[in-house]
């Protein structure tokens, strides 16, 4: 991967979970790192920086237009360019599990506000700098259960389905700029925050039945999705545009 080292890369809900771990392994491939989050980034950036000086950090709202744009600039001011966004901040620590009948507005209103409304927002920031430069890759996150559904998570299951369909769509947008859309759809991943959604006995239950219904008999972890997103962050995936990779250890095939 080394056609990753110098290039600059904005990874929002990059200092947590996930997107902590696409932040590592920019920063240990080499690229200038900037984590976006709404949480404070002083510590993990200072750890980053251990690994690669060239990490700083951003405190972002992804649904803040004025933020949002203040982070592109951030990127541009600081490293004089930016070649790849990760819009990996996504509400889902914290959601309600419930019927779709009894999902409350509050927490459909954040899901299409942080996982569909900030990725666009995002998108829309660092587009003009990456027409300019002619170059750059966008890789959203979606999830796995946008192909198979999934009872009682009807706000996230349908936030994610529109990253997939953003993508879709914003690829063919920047058909011809040499900016690249793509998705990384992952599948039930250990994270603090899946960890948190029920009681111990309930996340045994449910891990019980994700291993089942894969074919790599393993949990994910947040290891195991950085290697799609490097690899369509890099020059190798320059004629890969329009597309999702799912990791899920085989849950959704063909």
């Amino acid at each position: 991967m080394n056609q990753i080292t110098e290039k600059v890369v904005v990874i929002t809900g990059g200092a947590q979970g996930i997107g902590l771990a696409y932040a590592t392994a920019f920063a240990s491939a080499g690229a200038k790192v900037i984590v976006a989050d709404l949480v404070n980034t002083d510590s993990v950036v200072a750890e980053l920086q251990t690994i690669n000086s060239s990490v700083t950090g951003f405190q972002l709202d992804v649904t803040n237009s004025a933020q949002t744009q203040a982070c592109a600039n951030f990127a541009l001011e600081t490293f004089g360019r930016l070649d790849i966004l990760v819009n990996n901040a996504a509400f889902y620590g914290g959601l309600t599990l419930a019927p779709f009948e009894d999902i409350n507005e509050s927490d459909w209103d954040r899901s299409m506000n942080v996982n569909v409304k900030g990725v666009w927002m995002m998108s829309r920031a660092v587009t003009p700098i990456m027409r300019h430069q002619e170059s750059g890759r966008i890789i959203n996150i979606a999830s796995n259960v946008v192909f198979m559904g999934k009872p009682n998570f009807l706000h996230y299951v349908t936030s994610k389905g529109a990253v997939w369909a953003l993508t879709n769509a914003m690829s063919r947008e920047l058909s011809g700029t040499g900016i690249t859309v793509n998705c990384v759809a992952p599948g039930y991943t250990t994270t603090p925050a899946t960890r948190n959604m029920g009681s111990a006995d309930e996340i045994a239950a449910l891990e019980e039945q994700i291993l089942q219904a894969q074919s790599v008999k393993r949990l994910l972890t947040a290891e195991d999705l950085v290697g799609a997103v490097l690899y369509l962050a890099s020059e190798e995936a320059s004629m890969v545009t329009g597309q999702t990779l799912i990791v899920d250890g085989g849950v959704i095939v063909g």
